[in-house]
């Protein structure tokens, strides 16, 4: 049951989509993996939302580069681990929000271990490697897995549920070139992390339709989105239909 003080603190979200749903965003438990310029917006917008729990992880440090886009870090954390400095931040923010922040950089051994017992993943990295774990972790646990990428003014987002939609792989068969420092202004994290975080509400109250089967495209020098329909593939190396 909700607090006299959540009530409070909530009354606007409340009143959109009633105190069920708000109780099932204090209880829900987030992944999101990364801190930086999505990660960000992303835990931001999900404490002050009322998140019951939310996990970051990253395995990187504050630096100076990051801050055009990182806005939970200031020249005060330079050099403090990204989920340190992000816990501080958001804990001030609500104090009820419970935040576990743990350093470590995912890879194929720690994946599963760090999303267990997890409601919804949120894919807030920078590289395609780390994005095709999450998608077989979500895959594997049947966690839904929230998607988003950025690079310059360009950015993208779409949710995936497991056995229901096309993955990470069914739409990306490929990675893109890899890049040593990808182009990026800070806006545009700031609008593809906030989508994932309305996906995140929306997922977790059950208000509204999702991003499923459909890839959202943020053009920002043209301040154009617009949405393409995806679709799952049965040769998919991951979760392709004659696999299942």
């Amino acid at each position: 049951m909700l607090t006299d003080l959540e009530l409070e603190r909530y009354r606007r979200q409340i009143a959109l989509f009633g105190e069920e749903a708000q109780e099932r965003l204090a209880s829900a438990r987030v992944v999101i993996a990364g801190a930086g310029g999505l990660g960000c917006p992303v835990a931001l917008y999900l404490a002050a939302a009322g998140v019951g729990e939310i996990r970051l992880v990253d395995g990187d440090v504050v630096d100076r580069t990051n801050l055009n886009r990182q806005v939970l870090h200031g020249d005060r954390d330079i050099g403090r681990a990204k989920v340190e400095s992000a816990a501080g931040k958001l804990r001030a923010q609500n104090p009820d929000v419970r935040v576990v922040a743990t350093h470590a950089t995912i890879n194929e051994g720690n994946a599963a271990a760090l999303a267990d017992g997890a409601d919804l993943i949120i894919d807030a990295t920078d590289n395609f490697p780390v994005r095709y774990i999450l998608n077989r972790v979500a895959l594997q646990s049947g966690v839904p897995l929230i998607h988003g990428a950025v690079r310059g003014f360009d950015g993208q987002a779409t949710t995936i549920i497991p056995g229901r939609t096309a993955c990470l792989a069914c739409i990306f068969p490929a990675p893109p070139p890899a890049e040593e420092v990808i182009p990026v202004v800070g806006t545009t994290p700031g609008i593809i992390g906030l989508v994932q975080a309305n996906e995140a509400i929306k997922y977790i109250t059950g208000t509204g339709d999702l991003l499923t089967n459909r890839l959202l495209v943020w053009d920002g020098r043209a301040a154009v989105m617009a949405t393409l329909p995806v679709e799952r593939q049965e040769d998919c190396r991951v979760c392709g239909i004659d696999r299942c």
